[in-house]
């Protein structure tokens, strides 16, 4: 009976060894904790270089810097849409923590807050006076300015078990010290990238 009894726990704990190796080695890409990524959509649509790189820092919380810059200034000929239009900012960093919820780690729905420093031009309405103070006319005018904004954002990641991702989300935020900037950010993220 003593050696069925130890044969038994030995069979039971040789059953619990193995399968926690063979779940490990399953979802091995959940304990990768670098990201890298990038937004085709802003390089298609509005020639603009749009990369991003994430640090998982533990299974519910991730830390990014995003980096975007704008190639092309107004609109072309052969441009269907004018980047003026969409984007004010020329350059922007963007940093970014995202909050996941559910029990993989860093997939699914997550919330986000963020903190980005811009640089472009912005049209603004300029309100022209004569010598005795009254008003004469008012003229729109693009000036150069440089801000920071605040903001939070919602989206969900969905990652493959060989590493690569595609992150999809949307984000809001406001401009917090220049008058000549725009007064909200919009920040729209297709990023496809790899975990490693």
């Amino acid at each position: 009976m003593k050696k069925i009894i130890i044969l038994s726990l030995a069979v039971f704990a040789f059953q619990i060894s193995f399968a926690q190796n063979s779940g490990a080695s399953q979802y091995k890409r959940d304990f990768k904790r670098n990201e890298v990524s990038i937004n085709p959509f802003n390089i298609i649509a509005f020639g603009a270089f749009d990369v991003n790189y994430e640090r998982i820092l533990n299974k519910n919380t991730s830390l990014g810097l995003d980096f975007f810059y704008r190639l092309s200034e107004g609109k072309d000929d052969n441009d269907l849409i004018d980047s003026d239009d969409v984007f004010d900012k020329q350059v922007a960093a963007t940093l970014r923590l995202k909050y996941f919820f559910g029990d993989r780690i860093a997939r699914g729905f997550y919330a986000e807050g963020f903190g980005m420093l811009s640089s472009g031009e912005h049209e603004n309405r300029i309100d022209q006076f004569g010598t005795t103070g009254v008003f004469v006319n008012s003229i729109r005018k693009d000036l150069d300015y440089t801000d920071f904004a605040l903001g939070f954002g919602i989206g969900g990641k969905f990652v493959s078990k060989n590493g690569f991702f595609m992150d999809v989300g949307i984000g809001i935020g406001r401009n917090l010290f220049s008058d000549k900037s725009p007064d909200i950010v919009v920040k729209p993220n297709i990023y496809i990238g790899y975990r490693f």
